[in-house]
C-alpha cells in the first residue's frame, strides 16, 4: 500500500502523523511512503530523516495523488476536500459530529474515512484517544499555570504549596485519561485537588494512582457546587455528547466561583459540559465570562508537538499497519475495534452519533462489511 503523510493545515498544528521511525517500519514491510515537504518540521523531524527512513519527499498534490491512504492528525479542512476520492482512505482524528460541512464533503466524495477517536480496543476503551488525552490534561494544567500569572491576565496565584499561603484548589471533572493527566501534575505541584466522576470504578482507580492530596468525589450536584465555590482552577475533562442540550456547569454556576478564577476546558465541546465555553486557539487562547478566565484551546497537544507526534504514532501505527498489510476490507472485517472507527464509506455515514445529531441516514459498519 502507498501511505501519504501530510503536513497539517490547521492553524498552530505542529504534529505529524508518522515519525521517521514509523516510516522505517512501513517501508521495511514493503509499503511505499510519501511525505509532504516539511510535514514533520514542527515536530523536529527533517525531510532528511524521512528520506533516510525510506520515504519520498514530495509536494502536497503529489502526496495526495500517489497515496492510497492519507495518514493525518487533524480533521479535513476545505482546502483538502478536493483530494478526497472514492478510492482513497483517510485515517485521522475526524470528529464528524462537530463538523457538518466536512462530513458532507466526505460523504459526497465517497472517500473511506476512519476516525482515531472512535476506534476501540478489546476492553471497549479508546486507545487512539488515550495518548493525546493524557497530554491534553497535563497541557491544560500547564496553561492554567501560565494564565494564572498576573502578567498574563490572571489573579497572580502560584499553583503550588507555598509555606504561609493558603494552598490553591484545583477541581477536575472527569477521571479518565485527561483527568488523570491533569491531576497527576496538579497534585505533584502540591495543590489541593478534587476529582469528580460518576463512575465509582474510575474514582477507585484514580485514588489508587494519585497521592493523598487528591480527593475523589462522586459527581453530583452538591459536590460540584461545593467545589465550584472554593476552586481556583476548574479543569473540564468530560466529553459531552453533541446531541445533549443541557450542561454540567451553567452560566449561573459561574457566580458561585471566585472572581478571577479560571476554567480550563480540555474537552473543548462548544457550549457542552461548560455552557460558557467555546473553542479557542493558541494565538488567542483565553477570554472572560462572568469575571472567570476561560481557556479552551482545541489542540493543546500541539504545543508539545514532538512528544505528541511520537506518542500518537506509537498508538496509531499498529492499526495503520493492519490496514496496509491486510487491505482495508480484510482489516475491517477481522478487527471490530477498527471497524468501530469507520465514519464514512462510499457515500454512506457509518457513525451513529453523527447521524443522529444531523438527521443523516445511518448505515451500520457491520452492514457494510456484510457485503465484502
Amino acid at each position: 500500500m502507498i501511505i501519504g503523510v501530510l503536513k497539517e493545515v490547521k492553524q498552530n498544528e505542529f504534529r505529524v502523523a508518522a515519525t521517521p521511525n514509523a516510516v522505517k517500519e512501513l517501508t521495511h514491510r514493503g509499503h511505499e511512503v510519501y511525505v509532504e515537504n516539511n510535514a514533520g518540521i514542527g515536530s523536529g523531524f527533517s525531510n532528511e530523516q524521512y528520506e533516510q527512513a525510506g520515504a519520498v519527499i514530495a509536494d502536497c498534490d503529489t502526496v495526495y495523488e500517489k497515496s492510497d491512504l492519507f495518514y493525518k492528525v487533524k480533521e479535513i479542512f476545505p482546502q483538502e476536500y478536493k483530494y478526497m476520492k472514492k478510492d482513497k482512505i483517510v485515517f485521522t482524528y475526524i470528529h464528524s459530529n462537530a463538523h457538518l460541512e466536512m462530513t458532507n464533503a466526505l460523504l459526497e466524495s465517497g472517500v473511506t474515512s476512519i476516525a482515531y477517536e472512535d476506534v476501540i480496543d478489546k476492553n471497549g476503551k479508546f486507545p487512539l484517544l488515550k495518548p493525546m488525552s493524557e497530554l491534553a490534561g497535563k497541557g491544560g494544567f500547564l496553561a492554567g499555570l501560565h494564565f494564572s500569572q498576573a502578567v498574563n491576565g490572571g489573579k497572580g496565584i502560584l499553583f503550588n504549596n507555598v509555606c504561609g499561603v493558603q494552598t490553591p484548589v484545583v477541581t477536575i471533572i472527569g477521571a479518565g485519561n485527561s483527568g488523570l493527566g491533569a491531576a497527576e501534575l496538579a497534585a505533584s505541584f502540591g495543590n489541593q485537588v478534587y476529582i469528580l466522576d460518576v463512575s465509582l470504578e474510575a474514582l477507585e482507580e484514580a485514588k489508587a494512582k494519585l497521592p493523598s492530596n487528591v480527593t475523589c468525589l462522586f459527581s453530583n450536584r452538591v459536590n460540584l457546587e461545593n467545589c465550584l465555590k472554593k476552586t481556583d482552577m476548574l479543569i473540564n475533562c468530560i466529553l459531552w455528547n453533541k446531541t445533549r442540550k443541557d450542561h454540567l456547569v451553567n452560566r449561573d454556576d459561574l457566580k458561585l466561583m471566585k472572581k478571577g478564577s479560571m476554567i480550563i476546558d480540555v474537552a473543548c465541546d462548544d457550549h457542552g459540559a461548560i455552557e460558557t465555553c467555546h473553542s479557542t486557539t493558541h494565538n488567542n487562547p483565553i477570554y472572560y465570562e462572568e469575571d472567570i478566565i476561560h481557556y479552551a484551546v482545541d489542540n493543546i497537544p500541539s504545543a508539545f508537538a514532538q512528544t505528541a507526534s511520537t506518542t500518537l504514532c506509537n498508538a496509531t501505527l499498529p492499526y495503520l499497519m493492519e490496514i496496509a498489510n491486510k487491505g482495508l476490507k480484510k482489516a475491517l472485517k477481522e478487527n471490530p475495534g477498527l471497524r468501530r472507527g469507520l465514519t464514512t464509506y462510499e457515500g454512506k455515514l457509518t457513525l451513529e452519533e453523527t447521524a443522529k445529531k444531523y438527521n443523516i441516514k445511518f448505515v451500520s459498519p457491520d452492514a457494510i462489511i456484510a457485503n465484502f
